[in-house]
């Protein structure tokens, strides 16, 4: 398998971590933030082992949190801990971003603003971006959509017609 110019088959673990380390950013549906570090702090952590990092101010500033980054998580809200978790995940500037049920612990209108965030990082960095998800009308906000069924492919739909976030209800 091939992403991009990497080819994967045949990569041992050392090389398979060394390609999810310098590559591929990861936004799970639980935070998993620091309690005991600021926003900006959680999101150097990653900026220290990447190669070519953006300034953890920039990657809040990219989520809307610039103003929020010496906050720690306990004063932030559900959504605002999620978007601290993408600037995180965006600081390496990967090639993919993995995002795992991004919305699944938040209200409709807090995960709306979770997926602009995610939709503006795609934009603005050309990440790949694959999003993870039971929520069906996320997958209007896709160029396309891919449905699994018992682990395989079971379909691949082409989206004519993109939506924004901000166009979804569930």
């Amino acid at each position: 398998m091939r992403f991009r110019d990497h080819e994967l088959t045949g990569a041992d673990e050392s090389e398979l971590t060394r390609f999810r380390r310098d590559h591929v950013g990861f936004v799970f549906q639980f935070y998993n933030l620091i309690p005991s570090l600021t926003a900006e702090e959680n999101v150097a952590l990653v900026t220290e082992i990447a190669k070519r990092p953006l300034e953890p101010a920039e990657a809040l500033g990219i989520v809307g949190l610039g103003e929020r980054r010496q906050h720690f998580p306990a004063q932030l809200s559900g959504g605002e801990q999620q978007r601290v978790a993408i600037a995180r995940a965006i600081a390496k500037q990967p090639e993919l971003l993995l995002c795992d049920e991004p919305t699944g612990a938040l209200d409709s209108k807090t995960g709306i603003l979770v997926l602009e965030a995610i939709n503006q990082v795609n934009r603005e960095l050309g990440t790949t971006t694959a999003v993870i998800t039971h929520n069906t009308v996320i997958g209007s906000m896709a160029d396309r959509v891919m449905h699994i069924a018992d682990g395989k492919v079971a379909s691949i739909d082409e989206n004519a017609e993109r939506r924004s976030a901000a166009e979804l209800a569930w």
